[in-house]
């Protein structure tokens, strides 16, 4: 399946196809080389372009979840956080999802990577935060929308508990019950 992109864009996925199969196949040290290999690639390339393992699983990550858990626009803040979290929810009942995962987490140091990641999420959700902000609803912190969905989401993974259907929903709604009727812009957003 040839990709919109150009090069540059093929050469990405085809890394970042392999770096997943090799993961879902339990090579969950896979070195650059194994990994330039499978993509097909020199691994000069993957160093040129990602430095390292450990920045190409979170450019993998970051870029899997936001294409399998795009934030919709749909005009309500609840039609958008339950059209997110379906797309999480599915992305961590899938084998490869879960296995990603896994990995990222075991790959991060306690530096600034976690930020790096929660960052790129934390940037979608704040635009459909602002969308509803300016429609006048009630609006959650980012951190909160990640404490209330996203942290329970990912903890069952890591957790090796299952992901139900529905369970993202559940947390949307838990998350939106506790909001404030009160339109008042929140304190403290984080992101």
């Amino acid at each position: 399946m040839t990709r919109p992109g150009g090069r540059s864009a093929r050469v990405r996925d085809a890394v970042h196809d392999a770096v997943i199969e090799l993961l879902a196949a339990g090579e969950i040290d896979a070195a650059i080389p194994k990994i330039a290999e499978r993509a097909g690639v020199n691994p000069t390339s993957i160093y040129r372009r990602w430095g390292g393992r450990d920045n190409l699983l979170l450019d993998a990550a970051v870029t899997r979840l936001r294409s399998t858990s795009p934030i919709p626009d749909t005009g309500s803040l609840r039609g958008d956080l339950l059209g997110w979290a379906a797309g999480v929810e599915r992305a961590m009942r899938d084998p490869r999802g879960q296995i990603l995962l896994r990995a990222l987490v075991a790959t991060l140091g306690p530096e600034e990577k976690p930020l790096e990641y929660l960052q790129a999420r934390g940037e979608d959700l704040q635009e459909a935060l602002d969308r509803a902000e300016a429609r006048g609803e009630p609006v959650p912190s980012v951190d909160e929308v990640l404490d209330f969905v996203l942290a329970p989401l990912y903890l069952r993974v890591l957790f090796r508990r299952p992901v139900e259907p529905g369970t993202g929903a559940q947390l949307v709604e838990r998350l939106l019950t506790a909001l404030p009727a009160d339109p008042a812009p929140p304190a403290g957003r984080g992101g």
